[in-house]
């Protein structure tokens, strides 16, 4: 009996040595390897090494093309024809078996004569013109902030995308991964990227319309909806942020609808007296000068927009719109 136990401590003593050296071995590991970035940091930056990076899917017009066109009108579907013609004509945009995403702004659960959302006919025209000019696939795509499927038949969008042979494509979990975003107060954020990753070409259609925080919704804006996640949380720095968004959504086109303009009440609006009728649709490749005029279809100053403020001193485009190559027509 004894000599079990002496046998047992022998056995203990040794165990508890070589337990103590390589917890000292661990200890000594942990403390060369030390990471001294908070969890917080080191997923942040995991993230932003693995995201995404978005290409630009913008078209040179030219020194001597127009870089954006104001059509006067209420025929939809002709003056969004006379303001490709007028841009140099569509196939100077879409090519044979190109692939358009067209990002409408589908947010709400609201009918288009409320114009919270795009007009559908728009939208519509939007891509029957791109199937003219050869596109192979035409997708829309958003990410609303009511229910998907409801916001896009309530805004009568699905009809038209669907009557004009266009794919949906909603927003599923699969659907979002980190992108690089590169900006001032976003650098990487969880976007919708399914449609960007098959898209050669990107165009965005939106309405001009008031809005609380950012006192206008319009092209720029529009690109918020390919974002996932917390989007709340960009409210504090929303000029920053739409900003960022211009400087990373470089698209092919953009065209702003202010046939009929939300002008108080945004941007969910939700009485007819809360409309105007204007007559106007906007398009061109910089996105900065559109939403400088669309901001007068408002009644409101440029200059006093503080997201467009900011792209010009980023140089992501120029708000003074008359210094770029531009026409107006009527239809």
């Amino acid at each position: 009996m004894r000599g079990e136990m002496n046998v047992s401590r022998r056995d203990f003593l040794r165990r508890l040595l070589s337990t103590g050296i390589a917890t000292t071995g661990t200890v000594i590991g942990a403390l060369l390897l030390h990471d001294k970035r908070t969890g917080k940091e080191y997923f942040r930056q995991m993230f932003e090494k693995h995201a995404h990076r978005i290409p630009s899917f913008s078209v040179d017009v030219g020194a001597s093309g127009v870089q954006m066109v104001v059509v006067r009108g209420s025929d939809v579907r002709r003056m969004i024809k006379a303001a490709f013609d007028t841009l140099g004509g569509a196939r100077k945009f879409i090519q044979k078996n190109d692939v358009v995403l067209i990002k409408p702004n589908v947010a709400f659960d609201r009918p288009p004569a409320l114009c919270a959302t795009t007009n559908p006919e728009t939208l519509k025209a939007v891509i029957e013109i791109c199937y003219e000019a050869g596109a192979k696939e035409v997708i829309v795509a958003d990410n609303p902030i009511n229910e998907p499927e409801g916001c896009f038949i309530k805004t009568g969008i699905k009809r038209a995308a669907l009557e004009s042979g266009a794919r949906i494509i909603y927003p599923k979990s699969h659907s979002f991964e980190m992108v690089e975003i590169g900006g001032v107060a976003l650098k990487s954020w969880l976007a919708f990227y399914e449609p960007l990753k098959l898209a050669t070409k990107v165009i965005g259609v939106a309405p001009v319309k008031d809005h609380n925080l950012s006192s206008a919704s319009m092209c720029m804006k529009n690109w918020y909806g390919l974002l996932g996640g917390s989007r709340n949380r960009f409210h504090q720095r929303i000029h920053d942020v739409i900003a960022d968004l211009a400087n990373w959504i470089k698209p092919t086109l953009v065209i702003l609808d202010g046939v009929r303009v939300l002008m108080s009440n945004g941007p969910t609006g939700g009485r007819l007296s809360d409309v105007a009728t204007r007559n106007t649709i906007i398009a061109g490749v910089d996105q900065v000068a559109v939403d400088a005029f669309g901001y007068t279809l408002l009644g409101r100053n440029p200059n006093e927009l503080g997201y467009l403020q900011r792209a010009k001193e980023r140089g992501i485009g120029n708000p003074n719109w008359k210094g770029l190559n531009w026409k107006e027509v009527s239809v």
